[in-house]
């Protein structure tokens, strides 16, 4: 195994997704909110940028395509289990997270299974379609929470009255409370419908690879 560029990008995002979940053990939100979202895209760039330099510089390896899925699939699994707790298990949130849980743990199992006919299972666009969506959504969801806590802080010595005239237009917003209310509403919608999407994507990109694995299943004669 070589520490190329892109096998250290992959090992870098491994890393990266529990460091998601510490960002809120160690700083009060909302810092922890962004801290966990630049972290968050940034491993989602490197996604990217490991696999197009592996090709570019015919850097490809049997470590990195071991350590991609994984890295991608401990990113994407602390990172809804984080958003879930936050949203206090909206089924909004929990039923597709569930779909996506699910799918992986599935999958996962079945490639186990296969042993060295994994190779049938391998990655197809509508699954690297479904990582996309979920990366996408769940860095939405993480903005919301940063719309929300500084939402929060702004009102802290506001009385109910203040902030309703406030919303009501019949006193001038000087704090940018409507702004950040519509960025709660704007990221909280994109990323549920987004999320939505992404368990779709999952759950048909799941009935594939098991269609693909049924020739492997069956009893012999």
């Amino acid at each position: 195994m070589k520490w190329t560029i892109p096998n250290t990008l992959t090992a870098l995002r491994l890393l990266a997704a529990p460091g998601v979940a510490i960002m809120f053990l160690y700083f009060n939100r909302p810092w922890a909110d962004w801290f966990a979202l630049i972290l968050f895209v940034s491993a989602a760039v490197t996604d990217w940028f490991d696999g197009y330099l592996a090709r570019l510089w015919k850097q490809e390896s049997k470590f990195g395509a071991m350590l991609d899925p994984i890295a991608d699939k401990a990113m994407v699994i602390i990172a809804l289990l984080v958003v879930t707790g936050f949203s206090g298990m909206d089924p909004w949130i929990l039923l597709p997270a569930t779909v996506i849980l699910f799918r992986e743990i599935f999958i996962a199992g079945l490639r186990e299974f296969l042993g060295d006919n994994a190779g049938t299972l391998k990655a197809t666009k509508i699954a690297k379609y479904k990582t996309t969506a979920q990366m996408i959504a769940l860095a939405v969801l993480f903005a919301r929470g940063i719309f929300e806590h500084h939402l929060e802080i702004r009102i802290q010595g506001m009385n109910d009255e203040m902030i309703a005239a406030i919303f009501e237009g019949l006193v001038p917003d000087e704090v940018g409370l409507l702004w950040l209310y519509d960025g709660i509403q704007y990221s909280w919608y994109s990323g549920v419908a987004l999320l939505w999407l992404a368990a779709a994507l999952t759950l048909i990109s799941g009935l594939d690879y098991f269609q693909k694995s049924l020739p492997y299943l069956k009893d012999e004669a």
